[in-house]
């Protein structure tokens, strides 16, 4: 197997282009530590530094028919380099600005869906009243709706308070066990 040390990088690029592995592996040799360095400067992690330089080599070796080099190999991954760096670096940003949305937006789901819930459940407890005999509706709704006292209702009604506070506790009577059955269901 012959050196490919003394090759110039436009012959190895050369090589490269026409399918060979000993000149793709020499210039890993020659160029990954240096451009390893320079992405470790700028991003502050080896992992990434690690991965980025291995995403470079693994890109140059699968588009190496159709790369065109305008400049020279060294400037051409120095480029790539730079490049790939600032799009992890935009991507970073991105997450962070992802993740710190991630509580307003939880929020915002938390309190529709809560709303929706307040609404459904209110919709099904006006259900049950509704479903009351007419005279303990009426009475239990100026009670709880209109917020009137006993003696108010028997006023307006003409009938006694004894019988305002009968209707008010047959009527919480029959609507707990079945309120209490939905509730449990929406919490």
């Amino acid at each position: 197997m012959p050196s490919y040390q003394p090759f110039s990088d436009d012959k190895l690029f050369s090589l490269l282009c026409e399918d060979d592995h000993d000149a793709y592996t020499e210039i890993y040799n020659r160029y990954s530590g240096v451009l390893y360095i320079h992405a470790y400067r700028r991003i502050n992690n080896r992992e990434e530094a690690k991965d980025l330089i291995h995403e470079l080599f693994t890109a140059l070796w699968v588009k190496r028919q159709q790369i065109v080099l305008k400049t020279s190999l060294s400037a051409y991954l120095y480029k790539s380099v730079r490049n790939r760096v600032i799009d992890l670096v935009n991507r970073q940003k991105l997450e962070i600005i992802y993740i710190d949305s991630l509580p307003a937006i939880h929020q915002e789901t938390t309190a529709a869906d809560f709303e929706i819930r307040q609404k459904n459940l209110h919709q099904l407890i006006e259900k049950e009243i509704d479903a009351l005999p007419e005279k303990m509706k009426v009475v239990f709704k100026m009670s709880r709706n209109g917020f009137m006292s006993h003696k108010e209702i028997s006023n307006e009604l003409s009938i006694s308070e004894l019988t305002v506070r009968k209707q008010i506790n047959n009527a919480l009577k029959v609507l707990k066990p079945k309120l209490s059955k939905l509730l449990v269901f929406f919490l």
